[in-house]
């Protein structure tokens, strides 16, 4: 049986495990694309406009449905945030605070490029 994670943030303190999800050279350019681990769908993020990289819980909390690494990148004053592509609720990349002030927020990770490839961090 494999093990199944919970969408919880993670900070970079926190990792216990990186996990190469992609190559850096096939993400798009300000857009985001999905990768699993353990079964937990997580949107990874390269906001190229800022150069920088995030990764959020694929899972949209108020549609429950796996859509957020289509979502659109943007601005909020300095906040970098995704709008989910089916309602338009916009998270902060950062800390996956909902920007609409739904109480609902997203699961954050963080990121990490060497040699070429994207990593993600999990705890163990």
């Amino acid at each position: 049986m494999t093990e199944t994670l919970e969408y919880k943030t993670v900070t970079v303190q926190e990792v216990g495990t990186w996990v190469q999800v992609a190559v850096e050279k096939d993400f798009p350019s300000n857009g985001g694309v999905c990768a699993e681990h353990k079964g937990l769908q997580v949107a990874v993020f390269n906001f190229s406009r800022r150069n920088e990289w995030y990764a959020t819980q694929n899972l949209c909390p108020h549609k429950q449905q796996m859509i957020l690494s289509r979502g659109m990148l943007g601005s909020e004053g300095e906040e970098p945030k995704v709008a989910c592509p089916f309602h338009k609720q916009t998270f902060s990349l950062k800390n996956g605070k909902n920007l609409n002030g739904d109480h609902c927020a997203l699961a954050t990770y963080p990121v990490k490029i060497e040699n070429g490839y994207v990593y993600v961090g999990f705890k163990n």
